[in-house]
């Protein structure tokens, strides 16, 4: 049994993943690997779609991909095939630093209450002061010619093995013979990806595929780091159609020097009319979902939920790397002696009776591998008291601990200490987030830093104001205010049909363009809803209806920008060389209870 809940749906994972046997699953209440954590509260993750984790380096791309396998699925029937340019270096990835990456930048919406001072004429004052937001080469085949001749009958360029995973990378001019290689080394295959995948090889692509080895399960599953020479960070998506759904998540990290935005998608800035403050935003995903279909955006586009320092990491970075963690004492030890050692380098916390608790999602599994519970006991048990076991304690599987020592160090620490480097070298992480559906998957999208681009913060906090006579008026992040009628949900503005504020095309130098900038007709709308209620009580005297961009400053500034290629080429780049919504926030309520006898919203 595994403690770890291995996330949502047998991957389709990033970078144009694509898998056999996958079924969606929602992680729940934060009780498997990760919550998107906000502050003060947080809302549990969907992670059913793919986390992507770029490295932005110069002349090289460093990808981390997250993958996921339902337990309830054959985790042997897994596959997973990527097209890339060049054969790259394999490592073993961080699950915790995924973890920390989800946690420490997930939007947060925050409702802040505040009161009218209610006099005997029912009102006194203005609006109170509002809270600030703020490898072996095995074989070597030869490329097949532009003739139309036979691939080579052995296209494969590498073999190797990276973690619990077996991986090939294969070449070829045509794809069947690529099928009949995978097929006859029990890889699976993804049916209907033929010609997609021979649009790849026909970009010059090499066919990257991993399968889980012999005796592994979803419990020795974690991230892959994939490292190779290009200067491009591409996701190819177009193969992922294939074992997606329909509105699946995707989020893209990339640790940088500078915040990155898509090249070849548009990028857009939320209506913010459209989230409903009122309910925890709770339509989160609708709202990006329609954002970014809208005209324009035409379903290839993205939002950024955060840019900024990478420093928000940290604090959720206590599991990535734990000095203490020495594979070393390991070797030579007594195998009753595991669990004391392992609770002393902070990486299980397994006590009598029968309580243990991995502080790393790999660990169980390793655990499982060299010191596994005799038949018919209980993993918590077991490991909970090795001492009531010792002589049904497998030693000859154990040996001298060695064996362990290796894995331990492979798969937890040396990708902690890896993954703890970058937290510590790259100063700014940008996250950005998509819904797409299989039909929209047309195009793999690039992405690039642009040093002009301005920070997104993360904290959307509100502010309602509630009035005397049981009206009340939020005003959002960048200072609109909006009337909400006595014990009415959040308003639904006739007439008002855009869910993007703002449709961009950002360049590689200088502030977005706008493709579509809907702020004017936003800022109307809201003048004749809250006229029509009779707010401001005295229009003579209220200041006139402004607005900042909650996205970030830059972002709004501008069509003069210069333009990046735009998004015309719909067969993307096949990576050449050249959350409940993952993001509802909370509601924080204050006003020394006053709330208690307050209206429910509907």
């Amino acid at each position: 049994m595994r403690t770890w809940t291995m996330m949502g749906r047998a991957l389709c994972a990033a970078l144009g993943a694509a898998c056999v046997a996958a079924i969606p699953q929602t992680t729940e209440a934060c009780g498997g690997t990760a919550c998107d954590g906000g502050i003060p509260n947080s809302m549990p993750v969907n992670q059913d779609g793919e986390n992507v984790l770029f490295v932005l380096n110069q002349n090289e791309v460093e990808v981390h991909i997250q993958i996921s396998i339902d337990p309830d699925t054959n985790a042997q029937k897994f596959a997973w095939l990527i097209p890339i340019q060049e054969v790259p270096e394999f490592e073993v990835g961080s699950q915790p630093l995924f973890d920390a990456l989800l946690q420490s930048s997930v939007p947060v919406y925050q409702l802040n209450q505040s009161f009218e001072q209610c006099g005997e004429n029912g009102i006194s004052g203005g609006l109170t002061t509002n809270a600030s937001g703020t490898g072996q080469n095995d074989s070597a085949g030869g490329t097949g010619t532009d003739g139309g001749e036979p691939a080579p009958e052995d296209p494969v360029l590498l073999k190797t093995v990276a973690g619990a995973f077996e991986i090939v990378v294969l070449e070829g001019a045509n794809i069947d013979p690529i099928k009949t290689w995978l097929l006859d080394n029990d890889f699976q295959w993804i049916e209907g990806s033929d010609e997609v995948l021979q649009q790849y090889l026909d970009e010059g692509q090499k066919i990257v595929a991993l399968k889980l080895g012999s005796g592994a399960d979803e419990g020795d599953v974690h991230p892959i780091v994939l490292r190779y020479p290009s200067n491009e960070n591409c996701f190819p998506l177009r193969l992922t159609r294939f074992a997606s759904v329909e509105n699946m998540d995707i989020r893209v990290f990339l640790l940088g020097n500078a915040r990155a935005a898509p090249s070849n998608y548009r990028h857009v800035l939320v209506n913010p009319l459209k989230i409903d403050w009122l309910n925890l935003a709770a339509n989160y995903k609708e709202v990006i979902t329609k954002a970014v279909d809208e005209l324009q955006a035409d379903g290839l586009a993205f939002v950024t939920e955060y840019a900024g320092t990478s420093a928000v990491l940290q604090q959720f970075s206590f599991n990535v790397f734990n000095p203490a963690w020495n594979e070393a004492a390991f070797v030579g030890l007594a195998p009753e002696q595991v669990i004391n050692t392992l609770n002393n380098q902070g990486l299980t916390n397994c006590y009598e009776p029968g309580f243990c608790f991995y502080n790393h999602p790999l660990v169980e599994g390793i655990l499982a591998d060299f010191l596994p519970p005799p038949d018919g006991v209980a993993p918590e048990e077991f490991y909970g008291n090795l001492a009531a076991y010792v002589d049904q304690i497998d030693v000859m599987l154990w040996g001298d601990g060695s064996g362990f020592s290796t894995a331990l160090n492979d798969r937890i620490i040396a990708p902690g200490v890896h993954a703890q480097d970058l937290i510590d070298t790259y100063e700014y992480l940008t996250r950005m987030y998509t819904v797409i559906s299989p039909n929209e998957m047309i195009a793999d999208p690039i992405f690039h830093i642009n040093p002009d681009l301005g920070d997104v913060d993360s904290f959307r906090p509100a502010t309602e104001y509630n009035l005397c006579d049981g009206n009340s008026v939020v005003t959002l992040p960048d200072a609109r205010e909006i009337f909400v009628p006595n014990g009415a949900p959040w308003p639904d503005f006739i007439g008002e049909m855009w869910w993007a504020e703002e449709i961009q095309q950002v360049a590689l130098k200088g502030k977005p363009m706008h493709l579509v900038n809907n702020t004017a007709a936003i800022n109307k709308k809201i003048e004749e809803w809250n006229l029509a209620h009779g707010w401001p009580r005295f229009p003579d005297d209220a200041p006139t209806t402004s607005v900042s961009d909650t996205d970030t400053d830059t972002d709004s500034e501008g069509p003069d920008s210069a333009t990046s290629g735009g998004q015309d080429d719909a067969s993307g780049c096949g990576c050449r060389s050249e959350e409940q919504p993952g993001a509802a926030g909370l509601l924080a309520l204050a006003g020394l209870g006053l709330l208690a006898g307050r209206r429910r919203r509907r």
